[in-house]
């Protein structure tokens, strides 16, 4: 059994600001046992994909830099494993949306750059992101093998898949996900439904647990052009049939530890055995933009 802390809320435009409230929410779980915390998609601002603004490039650093060197301390200090989420600067005009995972002692387990990058009113992540080059590999850590992912990998299928044939014993999505303040409820309802539903889908479809944590609140648009975004929480975790474990309120923060079973996949493995009964001899045209 794995203790699962998750840290949801909302943020402000100071990094250090940032930071601070990241690393007491990371002491208080790490106190109350957890060995494991996941922080949501880009923790250490605002959400700046709302515009394409060259300043926002600022906010990106390097690996290692004062954003790894502050997490590694974190992780090491509270002897746990830390999920986290940084705008990546790569090099000169190439940077991506990286998750770097750290384990007990501080040292870099690994890093994840996100594959597939949005483009849509709000959330003009091709402005800023290069999709990710270094495929879908679980990291090895002191705890397991973490299938991390980022935000809008979460509704792809295949991204899932493969971490779990790769041996990744969890899926964890860092997200940065919410409605624009205009859409209907019912809009709203579908839009967080279909959000929850394809991420509990991959618990079942692959037998393993699932971990997504997102922001909450609402952040203006600093263009003018939208009404902003208003962040719709929901963190949560499933179990290997897509089961509940803890759902996270829709517009308050919230942190919270979950027991998550690693060897209960194997049980439901042999009941549901999706792996066995694969036609891998008929999926070749997966890999095809699309079919007629």
């Amino acid at each position: 059994m794995i203790k699962v802390g998750i840290v949801q809320r909302s943020f402000v435009d100071d990094v250090d600001a940032n930071r601070a409230f990241n690393l007491a929410a990371i002491e208080n779980l790490a106190s109350d046992g957890a060995q494991l915390v996941v922080l949501s998609e880009l923790h250490d601002s605002l959400y700046f994909c709302q515009t394409e603004d060259v300043e926002n490039f600022k906010l990106a650093e390097e690996i290692p830099s004062e954003f790894t060197e502050f997490y590694s301390q974190a992780a090491s200090d509270n002897n746990i494993v830390l999920v986290t989420s940084m705008f990546e600067r790569r090099a000169p005009g190439l940077y991506h949306n990286t998750a770097v995972v750290f384990d007990k002692d501080g040292s870099i387990c690994g890093k994840y750059r996100k594959m597939h990058i949005p483009d849509d009113p709000g959330f003009y992540e091709k402005f800023y992101f290069t999709p990710g080059d270094l495929g879908f590999y679980p990291i090895e850590t002191s705890i397991g093998k973490l299938g991390v992912l980022v935000c809008w990998d979460q509704w792809y299928p295949e991204a899932a898949r493969i971490m779990a044939m790769r041996g990744a014993q969890m899926l964890i999505y860092p997200t940065a996900i919410g409605w624009n303040p205009d859409d209907t409820d019912d809009e709203r309802c579908r839009q967080r439904d279909a959000w929850i539903t394809i991420q509990r889908s991959h618990a079942v479809a692959n037998g393993i647990p699932v971990i997504s944590v997102n922001r909450n609140g609402f952040e203006e648009d600093p263009s003018g052009q939208t009404s902003g975004i208003d962040f719709w929480g929901s963190s949560f975790v499933a179990g290997p049939q897509g089961e509940i474990l803890y759902m996270a309120p829709e517009n308050s923060p919230a942190t919270e530890i979950i027991d998550v079973s690693l060897t209960r996949s194997e049980n439901v493995r042999q009941w549901w055995p999706f792996f066995r009964d694969r036609r891998i001899d008929f999926y070749d045209d997966l890999t095809s933009r699309f079919l007629l």
